[in-house]
């Protein structure tokens, strides 16, 4: 039989396995490329014009039907072999396959990727970021525990997609951030992994299972730090050819112009507190307890210099989802780009869905938050009160919305943001 279509995928990618081991079991005949090089091919006209996006995998039927994302992919497949019992035997199998599906993606593999990546430095690393990823991951494998406590397989008797997909994310968790201890708390999970990737339809797709002795952690560039200086001077050799050239042509006169749009700010009197220290010890050290970033902020915060408010968002009834109010507080701190060197933010969104808030703190330049906020065209969206760290309850604020366990009227921090 003729394979009904191509996948395009790398050999190491797990949302391709999946799609791989769905046609297997399956009995589906697929095709791979004869050769595909990826961040080249994917880039190229001929790819861009089937998919637009660039992105893998991707799938390409002989009929013609294109199609790319990994879960719509490993559904299409599935539905292509009604008999195999992939999306099980009724609609409510099916919507349960779907659910399992997506939240393996959503709250499992989509932390465990962002683990990794901000572990590697290719996102600035934060610890509290990092601390909030565990605790989500954590969180969705004690909900995937506690159902195959008492199942099997996730939804009826037999191996459905939901197993293959929940398998082939968990098997990449297991290699990256489900470490030997934290096995120890999953027997369920694992032996549910270890049952799927050895069905002997499978087993050559899933491959062995490599499984980490400690997670992912993150390593501070030492030698990187060490370059900075000389890299720091690179720019200043470079800035003197090009303040010349302005000077001679008569279209350009922006380097002239800069004193006369200088931030009034930078007049202010020199302080002893230096902001991007305090960006650093707050992203390498732990926020609470001996030795931890608070202690560092309070032995070197200048009062005189520098001013804490609390800012909070005044149309909370506004707010639906809560990942997309942590979006809007991104997008905020994206639009106070041009203050970044005054200011820093840790802000979060507080409560549930359709019942939420945004609320936080800032430590910025000056006594007044105005000339500060101000660069942001929706800065008047928020509500801002001067913190004093001399009162018991603006300290607790202030410490709680750095340490992200912040808690107002019951509602406790479910995500949040810091401008750094």
């Amino acid at each position: 039989m003729a394979p009904i279509g191509t996948l395009w995928t790398t050999p190491g990618q797990n949302k391709g396995t999946i799609i791989r081991a769905a046609a297997a079991f399956g009995g589906v005949e697929i095709a791979l490329p004869a050769a595909y090089e990826h961040f080249v091919d994917n880039k190229k006209p001929e790819f861009l014009e089937k998919f637009p996006h660039g992105k893998i995998p991707a799938w390409e039927g002989a009929d013609g039907f294109k199609l790319f994302e990994g879960a719509p992919i490993a559904r299409y497949i599935a539905s292509l072999a009604p008999n195999s019992g992939l999306l099980g035997h009724s609609s409510e199998d099916a919507a349960l396959v779907d659910q399992w599906v997506h939240f393996v993606e959503s709250e499992i593999d989509s932390h465990t990727g962002n683990i990794r990546l901000i572990c590697s430095g290719k996102i600035p690393y934060n610890k509290p970021t990092h601390a909030l990823l565990n605790d989500r991951l954590t969180r969705s494998l004690n909900t995937l525990e506690s159902h195959l406590v008492h199942h099997t397989f996730l939804v009826g008797e037999r191996i459905t997609l939901a197993d293959l997909a929940v398998a082939g994310h968990i098997q990449k968790s297991v290699s990256i951030t489900i470490d030997a201890e934290e096995r120890k708390k999953y027997p369920n999970v694992i032996r549910h992994l270890e049952t799927v990737v050895n069905q002997p339809k499978v087993k050559d797709i899933f491959g062995s299972i490599n499984y980490v002795e400690k997670a992912v952690q993150f390593v501070p560039p030492k030698k990187e730090k060490e370059a900075k200086p000389a890299a720091a001077a690179q720019p200043k050799a470079e800035k003197k050819p090009k303040a010349k050239e302005p000077e001679d042509d008569d279209d350009e006169p922006a380097v002239p112009a800069e004193p006369k749009v200088k931030n009034p700010l930078d007049d202010l009197p020199k302080s002893s507190f230096n902001l991007e220290d305090w960006k650093r010890a707050y992203s390498n050290m732990d926020t609470r307890g001996a030795g931890g970033s608070l202690e560092w902020f309070y032995k070197n915060y200048d009062a005189a210099g520098f001013s804490i408010w609390r800012v909070d968002f005044k149309y909370n009834e506004e707010l639906t989802q809560t990942f997309m109010s942590a979006n809007q507080i991104g997008g905020f701190f994206n639009r106070l780009e041009a203050s970044r060197k005054y200011l820093f933010g840790s802000v979060g969104v507080l409560g549930e869905t359709n019942n939420s808030i945004i609320s936080g703190a800032l430590i910025l330049r000056g006594p007044d938050v105005t000339p500060v906020v101000d660069v942001a065209p929706d800065y008047e969206s928020y509500a801002y009160k001067k913190l004093d760290l001399s009162n018991a309850d603006d300290k607790a604020f202030f410490e709680a919305a750095l340490a992200w366990d912040l808690e107002i009227d019951g509602k406790k921090w479910v995500d949040g943001k810091n401008f750094k």
